[in-house]
């Protein structure tokens, strides 16, 4: 029986994917539910595993785009497991050869030149200056370039020669060029701005130092800055509510729940997976989802559903060493919060100065909806959490809001 293998559909508004690999080759043999290839869509890299066992003869090639149910392999149900043998092939017989007659040799012809060829001589020369033949007019025959040309050459000023100019390419997969597309449509669609502020991350760095080792312990995960963060936001959200909408036609569409897109480095790129109802989560609860997605993102297992949605972003460019940047919107949401490197730097603090570690932390949102006063109150709220994250993150508990 001849099974028709087709392309499943990986999410509800993806109609085409891409053949970024097949994982077996025409005839092989292959195993019910064996990863056959790797398909890209434009929003994650999804593994393609076989529907039967048998033997599997593809009917797409490597980057091609293929519509969601289109066939693109064929199984022979039919076909048994070929068993490996241990027997060693006997040598083919060597065949006959047939005596070759040498073909005689033509006579003795003039030597010509194609124009820019160099003597020995002049091409020591020239890869003495560090210039190319091809680059000199030569003056001997059929143009050919002498050792005088070569010594008469001068090099052009100020373009360095000799250098290497290759270069590579290579096919953008889908995922990317949707990045990409979304960077673009973000620019030319809203009227983005950015404001700053910094962060001192002393009362953070005391907490964790205290209570990380007694969490870790107990929860099976690190108490990181990424909860820190994430519950801020969710307090700063309901305080400027205006920061968790988007808009949707002529209407301002503001959600009562916070989703959290958490943009993380991932085999094929950028991956944004969503934090579901971060405002009822804990310390725990945050750091446990931040793990989990972040293992799937990393192993490729990362699904189309827990990608999309989202009502808010964070992006953590600090872990690459960023030390500022102006994070892009992710459309259709309003707002995106940019974590950077914590720097020790010199702050006044009473009167006096002090080291501190401090974080730069940036606001990218969208002025149409999202006005001056609002952006700013929003981000400082997110630095008051930061830096007073007992009273404001904690209710003042801090045993019970790590659950210890």
């Amino acid at each position: 029986m001849i099974l028709e293998m087709k392309v499943p559909s990986p999410g509800e508004s993806i109609t085409e994917v891409e053949i970024a690999e097949w994982l077996v080759s025409d005839g092989d043999y292959v195993e019910k539910d064996q990863a056959i290839a790797e398909v890209d869509s434009d929003k994650a890299t999804l593994e393609l595993p076989a529907e039967a066992s048998g033997t599997i003869t593809l009917k797409a090639e490597e980057g091609d785009a293929v519509e969601v149910g289109a066939v693109v392999c064929l199984i022979d149900t039919s076909a048994t497991k070929p068993e490996s043998s241990g027997t060693v092939p006997a040598k083919e017989e060597k065949k006959e050869e047939t005596p070759k007659t040498e073909a005689p040799k033509p006579a003795a012809e003039s030597k010509t030149y194609a124009t820019g060829t160099a003597s020995p001589a002049a091409k020591k020369v020239l890869a003495e200056k560090g210039m190319d033949a091809s680059s000199i007019s030569g003056t001997g025959k059929d143009g050919r370039v002498t050792k005088d040309d070569a010594v008469n050459a001068v090099p052009s000023m100020g373009t360095p020669t000799g250098g290497n100019r290759g270069s590579s390419r290579s096919k953008m997969s889908m995922l990317r060029r949707k990045v990409a597309e979304r960077l673009v449509e973000a620019k030319n669609t809203t009227a983005m701005l950015t404001t700053f502020n910094e962060v001192d991350m002393s009362p953070i760095f005391e907490l964790r130092k205290q209570y990380k080792e007694d969490f870790k312990a107990k929860h099976g995960v690190g108490l990181g800055f990424m909860s820190f963060f994430t519950l801020a936001v969710v307090r700063a959200l309901k305080m400027y509510p205006a920061v968790n909408s988007m808009i949707d036609g002529k209407e301002m569409l503001t959600y009562d729940f916070v989703d959290v897109s958490i943009a993380v480095s991932g085999p094929k790129g950028l991956m944004v997976p969503v934090i579901r109802n971060a405002e009822n989560l804990s310390f725990r609860g945050v750091e446990a989802e931040v793990k989990r997605l972040a293992i799937r993102a990393r192993d490729g297992q990362i699904t189309v559903d827990e990608m999309t949605g989202g009502t808010f972003t964070i992006s953590n460019g600090g872990v690459f060493g960023s030390m500022l940047s102006t994070p892009i919107i992710n459309p259709p949401q309003s707002g995106i919060l940019g974590m950077h490197n914590i720097v020790e730097r010199p702050v006044a603090i009473d009167g006096k100065v002090e080291i501190r570690p401090i974080m730069f932390v940036a606001l990218s949102y969208d002025h149409r909806i999202i006005d001056g006063k609002e952006s700013v109150g929003f981000l400082v709220a997110v630095k008051e959490a930061l830096e007073n994250p007992t009273e404001l993150l904690m209710d003042n508990n801090i045993k019970k809001a790590l659950e210890m």
